[in-house]
Protein backbone atom coordinates (compact mmCIF):
# COMPACT_ATOMS: atom_id res chain seq x y z
CA UNK A 1 0.00 0.00 0.00
CA UNK A 2 1.41 3.09 -1.20
CA UNK A 3 2.23 5.84 1.94
CA UNK A 4 -0.09 9.23 2.07
CA UNK A 5 1.71 12.59 2.26
CA UNK A 6 1.54 12.70 5.95
CA UNK A 7 3.02 9.53 7.24
CA UNK A 8 5.88 10.39 4.19
CA UNK A 9 6.25 13.88 5.80
CA UNK A 10 6.05 12.32 9.58
CA UNK A 11 8.58 9.86 8.37
CA UNK A 12 11.15 12.42 7.63
CA UNK A 13 10.46 14.64 9.99
CA UNK A 14 12.85 14.83 13.46
CA UNK A 15 11.91 12.56 16.42
CA UNK A 16 12.74 15.12 19.52
CA UNK A 17 12.16 18.37 20.30
CA UNK A 18 12.75 20.88 22.60
CA UNK A 19 9.43 22.39 24.52
CA UNK A 20 8.48 25.48 26.59
CA UNK A 21 5.79 24.91 29.38
CA UNK A 22 3.96 28.09 30.46
CA UNK A 23 1.30 27.25 33.49
CA UNK A 24 -1.16 30.07 33.56
CA UNK A 25 -2.56 30.84 36.92
CA UNK A 26 -2.90 33.91 39.11
CA UNK A 27 -3.18 31.43 42.53
CA UNK A 28 -0.74 29.46 41.69
CA UNK A 29 1.16 32.64 41.06
CA UNK A 30 0.36 33.99 43.77
CA UNK A 31 1.68 31.31 46.18
CA UNK A 32 4.76 29.84 44.65
CA UNK A 33 5.80 33.00 42.57
CA UNK A 34 8.40 32.65 40.14
CA UNK A 35 8.55 28.93 40.45
CA UNK A 36 11.62 27.54 38.59
CA UNK A 37 9.98 23.99 37.86
CA UNK A 38 6.56 22.40 37.65
CA UNK A 39 7.47 20.72 40.96
CA UNK A 40 8.26 23.27 42.84
CA UNK A 41 5.01 24.97 41.82
CA UNK A 42 2.80 21.89 42.89
CA UNK A 43 1.66 22.81 38.95
CA UNK A 44 -0.15 19.05 37.99
CA UNK A 45 -0.79 20.10 34.88
CA UNK A 46 2.63 21.40 34.33
CA UNK A 47 4.66 18.10 36.02
CA UNK A 48 2.28 15.62 33.83
CA UNK A 49 2.96 17.72 30.37
CA UNK A 50 6.89 17.58 31.41
CA UNK A 51 6.71 14.02 32.28
CA UNK A 52 4.70 12.99 29.37
CA UNK A 53 7.24 15.19 26.90
CA UNK A 54 10.38 13.65 28.55
CA UNK A 55 8.81 10.05 28.50
CA UNK A 56 8.62 10.38 24.86
CA UNK A 57 12.46 11.48 24.14
CA UNK A 58 12.02 15.36 24.42
CA UNK A 59 13.18 18.08 25.92
CA UNK A 60 11.60 20.62 28.59
CA UNK A 61 14.47 23.56 28.30
CA UNK A 62 11.57 26.39 29.76
CA UNK A 63 9.42 26.45 32.10
CA UNK A 64 7.46 29.72 33.63
CA UNK A 65 4.50 30.10 36.10
CA UNK A 66 2.68 33.68 35.57
CA UNK A 67 -0.37 34.84 36.67
CA UNK A 68 -3.83 35.55 34.49
CA UNK A 69 -2.63 39.17 33.60
CA UNK A 70 -1.52 40.08 29.62
CA UNK A 71 1.70 41.67 30.26
CA UNK A 72 2.66 38.34 32.31
CA UNK A 73 1.30 36.14 29.62
CA UNK A 74 3.01 37.87 26.93
CA UNK A 75 6.23 38.39 28.77
CA UNK A 76 6.78 34.41 28.62
CA UNK A 77 5.77 33.54 25.60
CA UNK A 78 8.30 35.65 24.13
CA UNK A 79 10.65 34.44 26.50
CA UNK A 80 10.08 31.39 25.63
CA UNK A 81 10.42 32.08 21.45
CA UNK A 82 13.74 33.81 22.25
CA UNK A 83 14.75 30.20 23.82
CA UNK A 84 16.05 27.23 22.15
CA UNK A 85 12.72 25.90 22.58
CA UNK A 86 10.80 24.73 18.98
CA UNK A 87 7.21 24.21 20.74
CA UNK A 88 5.40 26.23 23.17
CA UNK A 89 2.95 25.13 25.27
CA UNK A 90 0.22 26.90 27.94
CA UNK A 91 -1.84 25.74 30.52
CA UNK A 92 -4.73 27.55 31.81
CA UNK A 93 -5.95 30.87 31.11
CA UNK A 94 -8.27 29.31 27.76
CA UNK A 95 -11.78 29.41 30.15
CA UNK A 96 -14.90 32.14 29.60
CA UNK A 97 -14.45 33.98 33.36
CA UNK A 98 -13.35 37.35 32.98
CA UNK A 99 -9.73 36.87 33.95
CA UNK A 100 -9.49 34.28 31.66
CA UNK A 101 -6.86 36.46 29.27
CA UNK A 102 -4.89 33.66 27.39
CA UNK A 103 -6.30 33.64 24.26
CA UNK A 104 -6.64 37.11 23.79
CA UNK A 105 -3.15 37.83 24.98
CA UNK A 106 -1.85 35.39 22.53
CA UNK A 107 -3.93 35.03 19.41
CA UNK A 108 -3.15 38.34 18.40
CA UNK A 109 0.46 37.82 17.49
CA UNK A 110 -0.34 35.13 15.58
CA UNK A 111 1.09 35.06 12.08
CA UNK A 112 -0.45 32.07 11.23
CA UNK A 113 -3.33 30.24 12.88
CA UNK A 114 -3.64 26.04 13.42
CA UNK A 115 -7.89 25.96 13.79
CA UNK A 116 -7.38 21.97 13.17
CA UNK A 117 -6.12 21.79 16.27
CA UNK A 118 -8.65 23.31 18.39
CA UNK A 119 -11.35 21.55 16.19
CA UNK A 120 -9.72 17.91 16.93
CA UNK A 121 -8.80 18.55 20.30
CA UNK A 122 -12.61 19.61 20.95
CA UNK A 123 -13.52 16.41 19.22
CA UNK A 124 -11.01 14.32 21.39
CA UNK A 125 -12.77 15.85 24.47
CA UNK A 126 -16.22 14.94 24.11
CA UNK A 127 -15.88 11.98 25.54
CA UNK A 128 -14.87 12.60 28.70
CA UNK A 129 -16.63 16.14 28.95
CA UNK A 130 -19.38 16.13 27.04
CA UNK A 131 -20.76 18.98 25.83
CA UNK A 132 -18.66 21.39 27.80
CA UNK A 133 -16.56 21.29 25.44
CA UNK A 134 -18.17 24.18 24.17
CA UNK A 135 -16.57 26.15 26.63
CA UNK A 136 -13.28 25.17 25.72
CA UNK A 137 -11.47 27.78 23.77
CA UNK A 138 -7.71 25.73 23.09
CA UNK A 139 -6.20 27.13 20.30
CA UNK A 140 -2.76 26.80 18.32
CA UNK A 141 -0.68 28.92 16.07
CA UNK A 142 2.41 30.06 14.78
CA UNK A 143 4.74 33.37 16.21
CA UNK A 144 8.14 33.76 15.09
CA UNK A 145 8.79 30.23 13.69
CA UNK A 146 7.45 28.28 16.55
CA UNK A 147 4.45 26.46 17.27
CA UNK A 148 2.17 27.79 20.15
CA UNK A 149 -0.44 25.65 21.57
CA UNK A 150 -2.52 26.96 24.44
CA UNK A 151 -4.40 24.64 26.66
CA UNK A 152 -7.16 24.33 29.17
CA UNK A 153 -4.95 23.73 33.02
CA UNK A 154 -6.75 20.43 33.97
CA UNK A 155 -4.13 17.60 33.37
CA UNK A 156 -6.45 15.39 31.83
CA UNK A 157 -7.00 18.22 29.18
CA UNK A 158 -2.80 18.78 28.97
CA UNK A 159 -2.54 15.03 28.90
CA UNK A 160 -5.00 14.49 25.78
CA UNK A 161 -4.00 17.52 23.95
CA UNK A 162 -0.07 16.14 24.59
CA UNK A 163 -0.58 12.25 24.12
CA UNK A 164 -3.00 12.12 21.32
CA UNK A 165 -2.06 15.43 19.10
CA UNK A 166 0.70 17.40 19.72
CA UNK A 167 3.38 15.16 20.35
CA UNK A 168 2.27 12.74 17.49
CA UNK A 169 2.00 15.47 15.24
CA UNK A 170 5.17 17.84 16.49
CA UNK A 171 7.41 16.91 14.19
CA UNK A 172 5.08 17.29 11.15
CA UNK A 173 4.37 20.89 12.20
CA UNK A 174 7.74 21.75 12.31
CA UNK A 175 8.96 20.51 9.58
CA UNK A 176 6.21 22.73 7.48
CA UNK A 177 6.84 25.77 10.12
CA UNK A 178 10.74 25.61 9.18
CA UNK A 179 10.07 25.06 5.22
Amino acid sequence: MKESTPEIHKKEARKAFSFALITISSSRYEKYGDSASPEEAEDLSGKAMKDILETAGHKVSFYRLVSDEKISITDAIFAALESSTDIVITSGGTGLAPKDLTIESITPFFEKEIPGFGELFRYKSLEDIGTSVILTRAVAGVIKGKAVFCLPGSPNAVKLALSEIIIPEAGHIVRHIRE
